[in-house]
């Protein structure tokens, strides 16, 4: 089983992007189970999301405390909430960044770290700095747990009118990840 915890900010479509992941996955034959961790948070607050995938039935019912792989969909979320808490040792941090990975020091030395800048490619692609479907792609390169023509669907139905420029968002996401081992 893959579990991936999400951390973003209310309104930047963390829940959005587990839910498109998962109805992915069901579609290629995967188990996967989706779901927000909400309190009182209001726009622009920390929301975490939670997916988890696999190739049996999904039993667990609870938050994701050791995930495999933590996507970062704000970057000013790795100093103030901790993000990689728990995250496995030589796990996977799919991260939103202008920054290179020398750029980024000592902080996720021992995970393989895939970086993107998801606010470029949004605001080119689509014209608004919301990076759900965005880190979608980069979340795809980082994993291959789905494929990237799965998740296409999902998002048309999704976005309707709108989707092709997520798709397109999407896709260059996928190609300008670069991963690396830090």
């Amino acid at each position: 089983m893959l579990e991936i915890r999400f951390h973003g900010r209310g309104g930047q479509g963390a829940v959005t992007s587990v839910e498109l992941f998962a109805i992915s996955a069901i579609a290629e034959g995967k188990y996967a189970q989706g779901f927000p961790s909400f309190g009182p948070e209001r726009r622009g607050a920390p929301v975490v999301a939670f997916l988890r995938i696999s190739d049996k039935p999904v039993k667990i019912r609870s938050k994701i405390y050791n995930p495999d792989v933590v996507v970062i969909l704000d970057p000013s979320l790795v100093d103030v909430a901790n993000p990689t808490f728990g995250l496995k040792k030589g796990g996977i941090i799919v991260l939103n960044t202008a920054k290179s990975h020398s750029d980024l020091g000592g902080a996720f030395k021992g995970y393989k770290v895939a970086i993107v800048d998801a606010y470029k490619i949004a605001m080119e692609e689509m014209g608004v700095n919301i990076v759900n479907t965005t880190m979608l792609g980069s979340l795809i390169k980082a994993t291959d747990v789905i494929r990237l023509k799965s998740i296409e669907e999902p998002v048309r139905e999704r976005f309707g009118r709108l989707a092709e420029k997520n798709i397109s968002a999407l896709k260059r996401a996928y190609k300008e990840t670069i991963i690396k081992e830090l």
